[in-house]
């Protein structure tokens, strides 16, 4: 028969084998924890590099801003504002159909996105839209919009009859000034300030804004 010491001893052990068995099994399962933290921490931290890394090659940089004056009678107003822009240093392909403009003129402010026609001209856009000109200056279709390392120059143009930049009553002319935020599909943003000459002298030429 097993002696009372022999069967205390057999019973600690296993209590201990026991205890052992659950510290295993508590390891295990704040090492799997741990591990699953650690991959959901590093995919967060890979896409937010992304996104930084987006934030800062993939934005419009902006070449120059001029204003087209008016041609007819009254030469004290702009008959178009063009914006030229390219890609930043870097950048992919940026697609100017899901670009937006973000304007604060002289008639309040607007959000425009590009004019999906084939076919237009700076007179026939309304308040909240832009057209898109190439090296040319001929209208471009929305799906060929994309600034490429090719296509690197386009030019952005607004009717400054329509709001933001002018309304029924008057045009963005002499002496206005505006905002715009260019926002690229990545987020990536591009602030230009318009500020018009006091006085136009050369009808249908273009002036610095």
């Amino acid at each position: 028969m097993m002696s009372n010491e022999s069967a205390d001893r057999g019973q600690v052990g296993i209590g201990t084998l026991i205890v052992f068995i659950a510290m295993v099994l508590v390891a295990a399962i704040a090492a799997g924890v741990l591990i699953n933290t650690a991959g959901m921490l590093q995919t967060q931290a890979e896409a937010t590099g992304e996104e930084s890394t987006d934030l800062v090659s993939e934005r419009i940089d902006v070449t120059s801003e001029v204003g087209i004056v008016n041609d007819t009678e009254d030469p004290s107003n702009l008959s178009s504002i063009n914006i030229t822009v390219t890609g930043a240093a870097g950048a992919g392909e940026i697609d100017l159909n899901e670009t937006i403009i973000q304007a604060v003129g002289p008639n309040g402010q607007e959000t425009l996105t590009m004019n999906r026609s084939d076919r237009a001209n700076v007179s026939e856009l309304q308040s909240g839209e832009f057209a898109v000109l190439d090296e040319d200056g001929s209208f471009m279709p929305s799906d060929q919009a994309v600034l490429t390392e090719e296509n690197d120059d386009f030019t952005l143009v607004m009717n400054p009859d329509e709001e933001p930049f002018g309304d029924e009553s008057a045009t963005f002319g002499e002496g206005d000034e505006s905002s715009l935020s260019i926002v690229s599909p990545s987020g990536a943003t591009t602030e230009v300030e318009l500020r018009a000459p006091d006085l136009f002298t050369d009808r249908g030429g273009a002036v610095q804004l």
